[in-house]
């Protein structure tokens, strides 16, 4: 049991992480106005937005409670987004992308705190969906200079 509320909390972590980059990307997709960028960031918003999904209904299986909010997080990503939107769509495009890096580090930190199926599940699918949205922001990031 005490595996389950590690592996629980750890997910939670994750969760929050999550919901921090759709709250974000939601953000600088309404301060976007090129086309090609926008998709971009939408298809990177449904990419976090699909792993929320994902990690909540994992979290529940367990008999766990998924956090609502991004906590801390959020805020500071609304910080840093809203200071990035002051200075224009490259700008904030590289503070998603510093958002995109910061996700990656954490899941590769702490994979190894949870076990069993949950860590496959990090492994095989958050690590490589989350290096998919880091490399479709990097490209983006990479066209508009």
């Amino acid at each position: 049991m005490a595996s389950t509320n590690k592996d629980v909390e750890t997910l939670n972590s994750f969760l929050r992480g999550e919901i921090s980059a759709v709250e974000t990307y939601r953000q600088a997709i309404g301060h976007v106005s090129d086309g090609l960028a926008r998709d971009a960031l939408e298809y990177c918003q449904h990419d976090h937005e699909h792993r929320v999904e994902e990690i909540r209904e994992r979290i529940l299986r367990m008999g766990g409670e998924p956090v609502e909010s991004s906590g801390m997080w959020g805020t500071f990503a609304k910080l840093v987004q809203g200071g990035a939107d002051v200075l224009g769509e490259k700008a904030a495009i590289q503070a998603l992308e510093e958002g995109e890096d910061h996700g990656l580090a954490d899941y590769q930190r702490d994979a190894d705190q949870v076990h069993g199926e949950n860590r496959r599940f990090v492994r095989m699918e958050l690590i490589p969906a989350q290096k998919r949205t880091h490399e479709r922001l990097s490209r983006l990031k990479r066209t508009l200079h």
